[in-house]
């Protein structure tokens, strides 16, 4: 059996690791925080991720631990999942990919060549930067980032449509491709190039994503408006196989941990490359305007007396995150407006929403 490092095994870690081990592999996973890593080791972590907490029970060849120098002499191959947030300019957050670097700096020149993997997004040209900083220590830097939707990882990542390889080399591609052929079940397209091109890539895809959902609900605006049903529009329009129907319905707008900041993103870098990015800036408009189209939609067809439920809030059902979220945002624009406004989430979420909004809203927990 093959041995694979994981360093960081958060959310997105934690699954990866399962997947892997689960298709055959040996797996060792790297954290920070000690007491987590011994909740992973003594398989009493508990996940609201679907499928976690049963994966994690039934492995056998994935361990946990603390001590980097363990998981770089474990194997030559190091997935990098750690987390890289946005930051106020729309660019991500890399330090903790950084800090890694640092560390993996002061472990001096590794006798073996590693892959190391990173599949954390991140802006155009960083992966080459770290290529630059590693590679006198026998280092090979490629880039794979994930295409996962929170509440559906594990099932993502085992039947993904493609896989994105920013290699280092043909080696190291190969190396990548090979883990993945194992790893999923759906037999997927791969697309390998250079470091930069996939990482324009994974941000590109996903701001193709949200410009189709802003489209979609600004047909759908203009239905409205003229008092048609967007659902027979937007359907006959994805009949055409150049456009398909995914994406193409009407209703909330785009929010999450990825599509906001995946526009943001390209459009800065394209900035810094000397592109206006008005696709991007439209887009995000589009998503905003949206919002305060339905909310006036919603205030002019229905009276405050008429009390309102919420069946969830988080940016999409199968999730528990309510960053950027549409449907929380129109809620808590009723609520304010004067509706009577109830909301049916899971207990996580109703802690979170009560430590935000206090009595805005009333709760009841499923």
């Amino acid at each position: 059996m093959e041995n694979i490092s994981v360093i960081g095994i958060g959310k997105l870690g934690l699954c990866f690791s399962l997947t892997l081990e689960k298709a055959g592999f040996n797996v060792l996973g790297v954290d920070v925080n000690q007491k987590y890593v011994e909740s992973i080791n003594s398989k009493t972590f508990n996940s609201m991720e679907a499928g976690v907490n049963d994966m994690l029970l039934a492995s056998s060849n994935f361990t946990a631990t603390t001590d980097l120098n363990s998981a770089i002499s474990f194997s030559d191959s190091l997935y990098v999942v750690v987390a890289t947030p946005s930051l106020p300019n729309g660019e991500y957050n890399h330090s903790q990919v950084d800090s890694l670097v640092e560390n993996l700096k002061k472990l001096g020149k590794q006798n073996s060549t590693k892959q190391l993997v990173i599949c954390c997004t991140t802006m155009p040209e960083y992966c080459d930067k770290i290529q630059q900083e590693l590679a006198d220590l026998n280092y090979q830097v490629s880039y794979n980032p994930e295409f996962i939707a929170q509440g559906t990882i594990l099932r993502d990542q085992l039947k993904p449509d493609m896989v994105l390889i920013g290699e280092s080399n043909k080696e190291s591609g190969d190396i990548i491709q090979r883990h993945y052929e194992q790893m999923t079940a759906s037999n997927p397209v791969f697309n390998r190039m250079s470091r930069t091109e996939a990482e324009i890539c994974k941000i590109s895809l996903n701001c193709f994503l949200t410009t189709k959902i802003s489209f979609a609900n600004m047909v759908g605006d203009i239905c409205k408006a003229s008092g048609c049903d967007p659902t027979n529009v937007l359907r006959a329009v994805g009949t055409d196989k150049r456009i398909s129907p995914k994406y193409l319905g009407f209703g909330f707008g785009y929010g999450g941990p990825c599509f906001p900041r995946d526009n943001r993103a390209l459009g800065h870098f394209a900035l810094k490359k000397g592109v206006d990015p008005i696709i991007c800036k439209a887009t995000d408009d589009m998503n905003k305007k949206h919002l305060i189209n339905q909310f006036n939609q919603f205030i002019k067809d229905n009276d405050t007396s008429i009390p309102l439920e919420f069946d969830y809030v988080t940016y999409k059902r199968e999730s528990t995150m309510l960053e950027e979220s549409q449907q929380l945002e129109f809620a808590v624009m009723l609520a304010q407006y004067g509706y009577n406004v109830s909301i049916v989430e899971r207990d996580v979420v109703v802690e979170e929403l009560k430590s935000r909004y206090g009595d805005l809203f009333n709760y009841r927990e499923v």
